[in-house]
């Protein structure tokens, strides 16, 4: 069971907004301020079904989409790292032989907070409204509505889920983002896209070529990847919504796992352009910055930290793989990882204060684990089937990767202490995910 948030906190919350929905920064600050701690594992919430409040009879499928609408819904709320869901207990309404839910009995089944729904349907539309509750002082604290096409019902969903969890801690919301990811068919590896939950998934490249490592550019808009297209690996972009591909450089030898610096202006990547592999920063247009490394080991994997002034990257210089660091500049290198056979693929978190990896564990097999950025507190996050490719959310708090622990590789994610690991692809040879930018 995870710890609830503690009811001064929510008292606090209270006195200060007040009754008043103009004050909802404070109702923001205050829950930015509280649960980012690492002991508090969620805040208890609940979501009622949406119920239909207008004046004219409504079809079964209007109805179907409010049921849709709400699952919608759920699912993000329990998705959320910071929040937990608290379903509806029909035992519990049995027992205490309950009709409809107030206030009191979702405090009692365990939600501090409760989210209520509502639908009107103006022609073709869907007009959601939601309001937010705190189940202890029994009085409402933050409402919404979001109005849309009834086909964009996921959209309406989860730009309600948004707007939650940005009233409660100050944050932008994941939800309306997207991942990418690589799907073997026959014996090429293609680009596919779709929504951060695995719904909507759709084709992007379609060259009949091998394509690995795509990455997104800092607006959204684009895809990075590392192709064999017209021979040795190298880079290559995408356009989303067109599929309009293009060559970013040519360079003699390989050029692999593209990393966008956190300005969207410059990429971090291996190059064998000089005869060995080593770490090179290039400009958007393909022409080379920087070369960061000058070692007779393999370099390869960098990762941005999220001011950009740090890289961290894999080297076999110390015989196997380990996890190293360096300025951006390519000076001041230093080996981070000692505990692991094996470490490869550093992502680096939101924070900066840690860095995950692909880690060969006791068990013999890869795993993701996790270390500080000074070099203390190795901890393995999973424990089943061959974990890779980690790669963070927009916000910090989830972390996608594949793994084969019920098909020969499909798309999980997983909050990043390792609670709460989810599948999301269900095909079967997914892999290399990763995901896009929180976009307007």
């Amino acid at each position: 069971m995870r710890k609830t948030l503690p009811l001064l906190i929510l008292v606090t919350i209270l006195l200060v907004a007040g009754n008043s929905f103009a004050q909802g920064d404070n109702v923001r600050n205050i829950f930015f301020d509280t649960i980012r701690t690492g002991d508090v594992k969620g805040t208890p919430i609940g979501v009622e079904g949406m119920k239909y409040i207008g004046n004219q009879y409504i079809t079964y499928d209007d109805s179907l989409l409010m049921d849709y609408v709400s699952g919608t819904v759920q699912f993000d709320i329990d998705f959320h790292a910071d929040l937990e869901l608290i379903p509806l207990d029909s035992f519990y309404l049995k027992t205490y032989e309950i009709f409809e839910m107030d206030l009191l009995g979702w405090k009692r089944l365990g939600a501090d907070l409760l989210v209520k729904l509502e639908a009107e349907f103006p022609s073709t539309k869907i007009r959601a409204r939601w309001k937010l509750f705190d189940t202890i002082r029994r009085q409402q604290v933050a409402r919404g509505v979001v109005e849309k096409h009834k086909s964009q019902w996921r959209e309406i969903g989860h730009e309600i889920a948004n707007e939650i969890v940005h009233t409660l801690t100050g944050e932008d919301g994941i939800f309306l983002t997207k991942i990418v990811y690589i799907k073997q068919i026959g014996s090429a590896k293609e680009l596919f896209i779709s929504d951060f939950d695995g719904a909507h998934a759709r084709q992007v490249t379609d060259n009949g070529s091998i394509n690995l490592s795509p990455v997104f550019s800092a607006d959204g808009k684009r895809i990075y990847f590392t192709s064999y297209l017209e021979g040795d690996p190298q880079l290559y972009s995408v356009e989303v919504n067109s599929g309009e591909i293009k060559r970013v450089a040519d360079f003699p030898g390989i050029i692999a796992a593209p990393a966008v610096s956190p300005d969207g202006n410059k990429i971090a990547c291996t190059m064998t352009k000089d005869g060995n592999s080593e770490i090179y920063v290039i400009d958007l247009n393909g022409k080379v910055i920087k070369r960061l490394t000058w070692h007779r080991a393999i370099d390869t994997a960098p990762t941005w930290s999220p001011d950009g002034q740090m890289i961290a990257f894999s080297s076999d210089r110390s015989g196997a793989p380990q996890i190293y660091l360096m300025d951006s500049d390519g000076l001041n290198t230093r080996r981070l990882t000692y505990e692991g056979r094996y470490n490869d693929s550093p992502i680096w978190s939101n924070r900066g204060d840690r860095i995950t990896f692909v880690s060969r564990t006791k068990r013999g097999r890869f795993d993701l684990a996790s270390i500080n950025t000074s070099g203390h507190d190795y901890r393995v996050l999973t424990e089943v089937g061959m974990n890779e490719n980690p790669h963070f959310s927009p916000d910090g708090k989830h972390i996608i990767f594949s793994s084969t622990r019920r098909s020969p590789r499909d798309i999980y994610t997983m909050d990043i202490t390792g609670r709460n690991q989810r599948r999301l692809t269900r095909f079967g040879n997914c892999s290399n995910p990763n995901w896009g930018p929180i976009v307007d």
